[in-house]
Parts: C-alpha cells; structure tokens; sequence
C-alpha cells in the first residue's frame, strides 16, 4: 500500500490512463483492507449475546457451524494477508487484526469438535495444550493460538497494552467476553476500554471488598504484563486504579492499593465452554 502511494505521488509524468489504473489499485487495497473483517463482524453479530448484565457474552456454536463455509473464507482472508503489507500498518490496525484472528480462529477450533466437548481443553491432550497445536496460517507461518498470542501480541510488549487480556477469548467462561463486535482500528481505543471496564466490573469474576480484592486468575498468569508501565501504571493496584471510578472504589480503598496494600486472592477460573444454553 505504501508503495502504491509512492508511485502515485512519483507519477506525473505518466500516462493519463496509467495514473487512472494506479489510483483505482489504490482504492482497491483500501476498500478491501477496511472490509476485511465485515464477515466475522456479522457472525459476531448473529451469533454471540450479552448476559450477566452485558458482563459476559454467550456463542451460539450451532448457528456458527451452519455458517462455517462464511468462517472458513474469512479466515482465509485473514491468512492471504501478506506478512509486508501487515508491517506497514499502524499499531492500532495490527493489533485489531490480529485480536480478530485469535478469536475467530478459536471459534473455528471449537467447531471442529463442537459439540462433542464441555471445555477447549478436551481439544488438547495429557502431553501438550489446545493452545500449542499449530493450525493456523497467518503472516507466513504456521502458527498455534499460543504463537499468536503471546509471540504477536504480547511479544517484546510491542503494543504496550495489558488490556489486550479483556480482547482475546479462550472459549471459556472464566474468560472476557468475546465481543460482539470486530475489532477495528479506527474504534480500538473504545472497544479496548468497554472490554476492560465490562471484565473489570464483574463481580462474579473479580471483587473488592474493604480491605481486600479477590481478581481473576488472568491477573496471576500475565500479572508482569500489568506492571510495564500502561499510562503510567507499574503494577496490578495501580492498573486497577485507572479504573476506580467504573470500580466506584472508595477513598479507603484508594489509598489501600495505592499503597498497595489491598490483600489479593485468586479466584478459580471455569474453563467450561461459552456455549449459548
């Protein structure tokens, strides 16, 4: 794309008719990369719903495997994706795209089996994880959901956003709701923010009480990832704190982690799948 634009400003001496076929290329590649996520924006829309007071979501499995052949050819978008042009995008635009691709491509794990399983874990074995088979042909390689994740997104900390934790969906209760919306880059910052405030604020999954905070186990395994220095946070209390007010944390409780000096336990993660009942 970039070097589209570079012909198109190096171009005056051409042709007429040439700077008329560079220009609709041009448009071309915008369009097509604007509308690349339009078709798992509309599954998402059809088949996962908001419960728990819009906390949680819920997938209907069985409305994505009649629509699996729609699935399977966005995913094949997403791979055709050439790992050059995806370096020439900004943050925000890699980031939501490859948000998307980790949940679109753990709904197509599911169904693989769906619904001969209780958990994401049944697709894994005794001797390696789900998340470690290498399925997935994205930017050149052959990737697991692991790879993606902690490689391309979490990787160097080179998005420098812990609030990625509330984006991506592991298929299982204990996890954040999988949106019911793609991810994009023009709306990243709002939907990034919605989807930490939503986990946040769920009491069936993190609590605050006078003295002490019971969080979800996702803050023991990426804990590191909250003290890196997100809008000048450096660790879990102070990350928290960038949120008392959606929290309604009380001064007491303010002070408790600003000192960090809230006592915090982990609660038990359901790894059950996110099934529509």
């Amino acid at each position: 794309m970039v070097n589209l634009n570079k012909a198109l400003l190096r171009a005056k001496s051409l042709p007429l008719a040439l700077l008329l076929l560079l220009s609709t290329v041009y448009s071309a590649v915008s369009v097509a990369q604007e509308t690349l996520h339009q078709p798992w924006q509309t599954l998402l829309a059809q088949h996962v719903k908001p419960i728990n007071n819009g906390h949680s979501s819920q997938v209907d499995y069985a409305g994505m495997k009649m629509e699996r052949a729609q699935l399977k050819t966005y995913l094949a978008a997403l791979s055709s994706v050439d790992k050059g042009v995806f370096d020439q995008w900004s943050a925000p635009k890699q980031l939501a795209f490859l948000i998307n691709a980790y949940n679109a491509w753990t709904v197509e794990f599911i169904l693989t089996a769906y619904p001969d399983l209780a958990s994401i874990k049944d697709l894994g074995s005794f001797f390696s994880s789900p998340w470690s088979k290498k399925f997935i042909p994205l930017l050149g390689e052959t990737r697991s959901l692991d790879n993606i994740e902690h490689q391309l997104i979490r990787g160097d900390n080179k998005y420098g956003d812990p609030r990625i934790h509330f984006a991506v969906n592991c298929a299982s209760i204990g996890c954040p709701a999988l949106r019911e919306e793609a991810y994009s880059a023009e709306k990243l910052e709002q939907q990034l923010n919605e989807q930490t405030v939503r986990f946040l604020t769920d009491t069936s999954r993190n609590r605050f009480n006078d003295s002490s905070m019971e969080l979800s186990a996702i803050f023991k395994w990426y804990g590191d990832d909250f003290t890196l220095g997100f809008r000048g946070s450096n660790s879990l209390p102070t990350f928290i704190l960038l949120y008392h007010q959606a929290l309604n944390l009380t001064p007491a409780q303010q002070a408790l982690l600003k000192s960090e000096n809230m006592d915090n336990n982990f609660l038990n993660y359901d790894w059950a799948l996110n099934a529509a009942r």
